[in-house]
């Protein structure tokens, strides 16, 4: 665990360490995302074991998917093209100040602070890490305490691989995350839900510190009036079961025409048995993290049965021997709007259903709440996908699909309104650790001194000021 002095000194020492070279070659920032990518590829073993070892089980092919081969990709997509995005951007220049050149200077903003969440543990401490060092960046993360193997790996593996002067990993309790957030960053990235994203805009309120949210919420998929249920019941699928429904962008609920909704069901249920023939005692389907949210879940669903909904379990619940458990597949038919898993993200594998009159309906549906950070649409219908794009807010759209979004290194990845500010990945999270410098070069003949005083009204009637 990191205390209060070694906290502040490493932050000391890479303010230092970035006066010193505060603007990193193309080289060097090349150089640091290869160590990045090696780290991980070199120790995937260790940090699958890390994640299966803090979930209790995590499908092995699942952290291979959503933590290691993102954090690759990412990885070589910045430094392939690197070399484009720090080239300064011409700007053009008004007639009356030509000949004079300007142009945009992206420079790297400083020190970067990275407070990373428990659901994905090593993917969403680095993929934010990739864009800092592109941009030329130091790096400090704080991965969740709820993931100490996962923490202890990657805080072992930054020190074998990085200078501390480079990048570090801070590790500690909700007392260091305080301490954490309260340091004056350059930049901060917070990923977790919108309670403590609160808490942490406060703490970076003080020192004007500039900060992204990533916070999730309730994301809604609409099964529109000409969607094969087949197919949309697949994608929704393992969309929302992936890591048991710990995914900030799993499908939340689905909206669906009321006369489609039983026919969906049963595509869920053949679906689900298609995916995990043994249930829950699947290696392929993973454990729900910590006895916190184990607790709210269980919360969540004896809400919804005490109120008469109908729940219908697709799998068993399964007690682990190590400690954790795995919590079945469930669809809820029509909740009504006042239960928490109504009003709260869902966070885990519980999944409402609820009866639409149309699609107008269930955009209605979408807009009375806060703006999500993904909206997933299955249609084929090109008039119904402009529909909702132009008539919805997300941080990302999916049409026929689920997650896949994420997946694409040139998409930029954030959230609007309740589910976050901000965005990252790519050139975006590139732009997002830089600063975008105006610059202006005056020619050494220009005609600008005809503007000094005192002013010839004739002359700026000429020039139409």
């Amino acid at each position: 665990m990191t205390d209060a002095r070694e906290l502040h000194a490493r932050f000391d020492a890479q303010r230092r360490a970035f006066a010193a070279e505060p603007y990193p070659s193309l080289a060097t920032r090349r150089d640091r995302l290869a160590r990045l990518a090696t780290l991980t590829r070199h120790h995937r073993d260790e940090i699958i074991a890390a994640i299966a070892e803090d979930f209790g089980h995590r499908a092995d092919a699942e952290s291979r998917l959503s933590e290691i081969t993102p954090v690759l990709q990412a990885a070589r997509h910045a430094r392939r093209h690197l070399r484009r995005w720090m080239r300064p951007r011409r700007a053009a220049v008004p007639w009356r100040l030509q000949p004079g050149r300007a142009r945009v200077h992206r420079q790297p903003l400083g020190v970067i602070g990275i407070l990373a969440p428990s659901n994905y543990p090593w993917n969403l401490a680095w993929l934010p890490a990739v864009d800092a060092l592109a941009a030329g960046n130091r790096v400090l993360i704080k991965p969740s305490e709820f993931t100490p193997a996962t923490s202890a790996l990657m805080a072992k593996l930054a020190e074998r691989y990085f200078d501390t002067e480079e990048l570090a990993i801070v590790t500690g309790d909700e007392e260091t995350a305080r301490a954490f957030s309260a340091l004056p960053f350059d930049h901060l990235l917070f990923t977790g839900n919108a309670r403590v994203g609160r808490e942490v805009a406060r703490a970076a309120a003080a020192n004007l510190t500039p900060i992204t949210l990533e916070l999730g919420g309730k994301s809604p998929a609409i099964v529109g009036s000409d969607a094969d249920l087949t197919h949309a019941a697949e994608r929704i699928a393992f969309g929302k079961w992936l890591n048991a429904g710990q995914t900030c962008i799993a499908p939340d609920h689905v909206l669906i025409e009321a006369s489609r909704l039983g026919d969906f069901v049963e595509a869920m249920r053949k679906t689900v048995s298609d995916f995990y023939p043994k249930g829950c005692a699947s290696e392929d389907y993973s454990a729900v993290l910590g006895d916190r949210q184990q607790a709210r879940l269980d919360a969540m669903l004896e809400e919804a049965r005490d109120h008469g909904c109908r729940v219908i379990d697709l799998g068993e619940r399964v007690e682990l021997s190590g400690g954790g458990v795995k919590l079945p597949p469930t669809l809820v038919i029509d909740p009504t709007e006042g239960l928490a898993l109504m009003r709260e993200e869902i966070f885990g594998p519980w999944l409402p259903i609820l009866g639409m009159r149309d699609l107008d309906a269930a955009i209605a549906h979408v807009n009375a709440g806060p703006r999500p950070l993904a909206l997933y649409a299955f249609t084929n219908d090109a008039e119904l996908r402009r529909k909702v794009l132009e008539a919805t807010h997300s941080g990302g759209v999916v049409f026929n699909d689920t997650l896949w979004h994420i997946a694409v290194p040139a998409l930029p990845f954030g959230g609007v309104g309740e589910s976050g500010m901000g965005a990252y990945q790519g050139k975006a999270g590139f732009l997002r650790f830089s600063l975008e410098r105006s610059v202006f070069i005056q020619a050494r003949r220009n005609g600008v001194g005809l503007l000094n005083p005192p002013y010839r009204r004739w002359l700026l009637k000429v020039l139409g000021l």
